[in-house]
Formats: C-alpha cells, structure tokens, sequence
C-alpha cells in the first residue's frame, strides 16, 4: 500500500495499527560549539516542580517522530524515512508556534553493541544529544524514551516482553538506560526520560503474562538504574507506561504495577512523586488514524453522521482521562498524553481540518482537566493520511488551525 504504518505498532481498543508516511543515513556528530552550549544549558538550576505545577508548565507538546526513532535494517537513521536532518531552526519553528515541550522518540536497535557492556554506538548518542539540546537549549522541556526496540516488526528489536531469555534482555536494557542517563545526568528537570513505548506482545487483546509482569520489571529496573548514576537523575522526573500505553489496560485491573523509587535524592519531600505515567489516545481510531475515507467527522459539531464514529466522543475521551486521574493523578503520579493526534482526510472531505482540530482542543482541554500534560503525534508526514503540522523542510507551519486548538485547549 501507499503508506506504511506510522510506528510499528499502536495502543487503543480499536486494535489496528496506524500510519507512516510514505518512506525512503545520516548521523550527525557533535560539535565542539554545540557541546558547550548543551554544558552551559545543563548547568543552569531550575527549582523542581511538584506534579501539578511540571504538568501546567509543560504547556503544550509536540513529537519529533518518524526521525530518531527511524532505521534501516535495524540501524538507526534520522532520515532513513523520508525526513530531513533535524534542524536548530525546526525546533525553533516549533517552540514559536506556541509548544513548549518536545517528544525525541529515539530507537538504538543495532547500534547497541554486544554484552556484557552493550555499548551505545558514540556517534549515535551524540546525535541524540545534539538534537535534544536544539530544544533544551532553548529552555523547552524534553522527552526521550526507547521507542521502536521493542516492536516485533522492527529489524533489530530486541526488547520483547514474551521472549525466552529475559535475563539477558534485562541485562541489556540496564546497561542501556545507564549509558543515556550518565550522558544526560547534569541536565536539569527540563529533560524527562521516560522508559519504553507501547510495550506489548504484538498481539491485540487483552495483556498476557509474563509478558506484563516482565514490562513491570522493564519499568523498575529503568527507574532503579537511572537514580543510581546520581546528578541530577537521582531527582529527575521519569516517565513509565503500562501495556502498550493502553489507559484501560493501565488504570484497569490487568497486571500494571508501579515502579517502587527507593533510590531517588532524599531531598525530595516524602510526600511528592517523580515518576510520570505514559499513555496514548488516538480513540475513535476509525476517525483518528484508519486509512479510509468514510470517517472524516468527530465531536458534537459534526454535521453529517454518517462521516461520525458510532463511539470514542467526548464524553468516552473523558471517561478515559478521568479513569487516569483516579487512578494516579489523585496520588500524585502525573499523567503524559505522549501521544494523539488525526490523520488528513481533507482529500475525502474538505471540512475534515475543522474536526481534527475540534478533536485535539478537545484532548487537550479534557486533559488539562485531569491533570494531564498532552503531546501531539506528528509524523513529518504532510497531505493525505499524514498528522504533520509543519513542513520539516522549509519549517513553514502547515496545520495553523490545529496548532490554535491545541493552545486554545490549554485555555
């Protein structure tokens, strides 16, 4: 088919798989000059936020995706899907477009290299460094996670929740995580490291074990591993999600546990949180993200209901945030919206915009009324079946209209 899926595999309850724009490697290392701004940054104090004041000042956020998350035959690439290099004036685009946070989904694949040490590829961190520092140098929070190591369908995947030799597996990801959190251990609570993404078996349904009780102990072991490097991490805001970034399968009755943070700084008041939880929406994904042209409606301004989804309206985006907030917002534990989105459909109907921008004012609104901080999916990907809000190679805005809602849901 045209369009390939966007990231290998997606959350929700629709059980489809959404979309990648259509795709095609160049591994930029760091400079000297940039090297000592990204020091200058890092050096700068913030005072820590509790998990109400973080998530109002995390204002509205935007992923870099399809970029660092890329690869071929297992090896990372930035432009291995049709994007270009990242650019310091695409991350300034964005942040004058009103975002204020930066989702850096990152894979490392193949460029991990063999045990005991599994050591990151230098080249590649430092690129992964370079474009953090883009956005943190610029005073906007962000967020990096392993993103594309534990889907089946990627070459080179290797965190898989159902597979034979979790021992090794764990092996691995510790020393992985500890490589990034003692590269990134002196910046301050501006950068988020959050700990996987949709972590699943592959399979659609509802969770199985092991396989959940192993992404537990994903979780726990990133968070013990990342506060013992010490810096700053040892009081850093960490990110984790439960089964494929599902809400019900987070905050239901399914098998999620939270990571216990006994070795987080002492300085932290017994009473406050650092640890985040991950989710995804993209409900109802018959309007959100299948390729078709028969949904191309959603909320209640809608005005043909035949182009309007039989479910995953307004009142089902608040039941779903409010199960989160009683679940832990309550407790302290913020909520991430890492992402959601719609994909175009103008090609099918011509009012199409007006509902996808509907669509994110209203996840955003809702979440902000939750607790919740929001990040939207943009593949780089711009036309039919794409969620992209800029053009990544002249940095021009392409989607004002959703950019407006986002901001205007914030209120």
């Amino acid at each position: 088919m045209a369009n390939r899926p966007d990231r290998e595999e997606s959350s929700l309850t629709s059980q489809k798989r959404k979309i990648r724009s259509v795709l095609l490697a160049v591994a930029v290392a760091l400079t000297a000059s940039v090297s000592g701004l990204a020091n200058q940054a890092s050096g700068e104090t913030v005072a820590s936020l509790n998990a109400s004041q973080i998530v109002a000042d995390m204002g509205a956020g935007w992923n870099l995706g399809n970029q660092l998350e890329a690869n071929t035959n297992g090896y990372p690439s930035e432009t291995a899907w049709g994007q270009p290099t990242v650019t310091q004036a695409l991350i300034d685009r964005v942040k004058a477009a009103g975002f204020k946070t930066i989702r850096i989904p990152v894979s490392y694949l193949r460029n991990i290299g063999p045990g005991p040490n599994y050591a990151i590829n230098s080249a590649w961190l430092n690129r992964v460094q370079q474009v953090v520092d883009y956005a943190y140098s610029r005073g906007m929070y962000v967020l990096i996670n392993m993103h594309g190591d534990g889907y089946k369908s990627v070459t080179g995947s290797w965190l898989i929740c159902d597979a034979g030799d979790q021992a090794t597996i764990k092996a691995k990801y510790q020393k992985v995580w500890q490589q990034i959190a003692y590269r990134f251990q002196g910046y301050n609570q501006h950068l988020i490291l959050e700990s996987m993404n949709e972590e699943f078996d592959g399979q659609y349904g509802n969770p199985t074990q092991p396989c959940y009780s192993n992404i537990n102990a994903y979780n726990q072991i990133f968070v013990d591993t990342v506060r013992k490097t010490g810096g700053n991490n040892s009081s850093r805001w960490l990110l984790v999600a439960g089964w494929n970034t599902n809400i019900d399968y987070t905050a239901g009755n399914y098998g999620f546990v939270l990571p216990t943070d006994r070795y987080r700084s002492s300085s932290i008041p017994a009473n406050e949180r650092r640890i985040m939880l991950s989710v995804h929406y993209y409900s109802p994904w018959d309007f959100a993200g299948e390729t078709s042209g028969t949904i191309t409606q959603w909320g209640r301004g809608a005005t043909n209901p035949s182009k309007k989804s039989t479910w995953g309206q307004e009142d089902y985006l608040d039941a779903q945030l409010k199960l989160m907030y009683n679940k832990f917002v309550t407790s302290g534990y913020p909520v991430v919206v890492g992402e959601y989105g719609s994909i175009d459909k103008t090609s099918f109907d011509s009012s199409n915009n007006r509902y996808r921008a509907d669509f994110a004012r209203a996840v955003v609104s809702t979440a902000k009324k939750y607790g919740a901080a929001t990040v939207y999916w943009d593949n780089g990907h711009n036309g039919q079946y794409g969620f992209g809000l800029f053009d990544r190679r002249s940095n021009a805005v392409t989607q004002q209209g959703i950019i407006s809602a986002i901001m205007s849901g914030l209120g």
